[in-house]
Formats: structure tokens, C-alpha cells, sequence
């Protein structure tokens, strides 16, 4: 696989770890239910004329089972980040799955960069949010980051 192909399949893996995790928050679904369902009905298939690109499989089952695993700490950091008088919960769903997705790669996977980290959940952002919000998904991971990857 091409570095090309292989970043555009881990955008993809990140941005259905995002719907994911959504859906998991949404209907308290069981992560290897929901493996299942994304491996074999998402992943790469054609739903009501939406496309769902490749993703790299290992990646997507690394980021959401390892959201589900480390909530608490996650959603610590992430909740320590926040303006005073903000909590994780006042967030709406998608925006809490990006910043845990993006939280849980900055701490686990140390093979990938924190600019990269960041720019790719800024570039998931922009599938759900405005210039507004994306740029308090950029602050919130790089000061997430600062803590992390000291």
C-alpha cells in the first residue's frame, strides 16, 4: 500500500471510529457488535448512495475499542481542557467522539504524530462542524497533547 492510500484509509478508519463511537454513545451498543456491523455493512460499502471508503480495519478496531477502554481517562483529560463552566456532557455527541478519538490517539499511538493527530481530527471536524468548532477541536488536542506526549 502507498503512503497515499494508506493515509486516506486511516482518515477513513478515523472518521467511522467517529460514527462509530456516535452510535455506540446513541444505543449503547456493545463494541464487538458494533465491529461487526462496520467491518461487514460500512467499511467500504455503498448505503443509501453514500459512499463508505476503505479503512484501514486494524486502525478503525484500534481507535474505538480503545476509546471504549480508556473512557475514564480520556474523558478526564478531555474535561480538564475545557473552559471553566464547560463539561464533556454540555458538548453535543459527535463533537465529545471526536475529541475522544482524537484524545485516545494522542495517548496510545505514539507512531503517529501529534500535527498529524490533530490536522486529520480537524479534517473530521469539518464533516460535522463549521470553522467555529473545528478550531476548538485544533486547541482542545494540541492542549490535550501538551499533557500527553510530554
Amino acid at each position: 500500500m502507498t503512503q497515499t492510500a494508506r493515509s486516506k484509509s486511516r482518515s477513513a478508519a478515523r472518521l467511522a471510529a467517529v460514527q462509530a463511537l456516535y452510535q455506540q454513545e446513541m444505543e449503547k451498543t456493545s463494541v464487538p457488535v458494533l465491529l461487526h456491523e462496520f467491518h461487514h455493512h460500512r467499511l467500504g460499502a455503498t448505503i443509501e448512495d453514500v459512499e463508505y471508503a476503505d479503512a484501514e480495519v486494524e486502525f478503525f478496531d484500534d481507535l474505538v475499542k480503545g476509546v471504549d477502554a480508556r473512557r475514564v481517562e480520556i474523558d478526564r483529560l478531555i474535561a480538564a481542557k475545557l473552559a471553566q463552566g464547560w463539561s464533556l456532557e454540555r458538548l453535543d455527541r459527535p463533537m465529545r467522539q471526536i475529541l475522544r478519538a482524537g484524545t485516545y490517539e494522542l495517548l496510545a499511538r505514539v507512531d503517529v504524530s501529534v500535527a498529524s493527530v490533530i490536522s486529520e481530527y480537524v479534517d473530521v471536524a469539518h464533516a460535522f462542524y463549521d470553522k467555529r468548532e473545528t478550531s476548538f477541536v485544533n486547541g482542545l488536542l494540541d492542549a490535550v497533547a501538551k499533557e500527553a506526549r510530554s
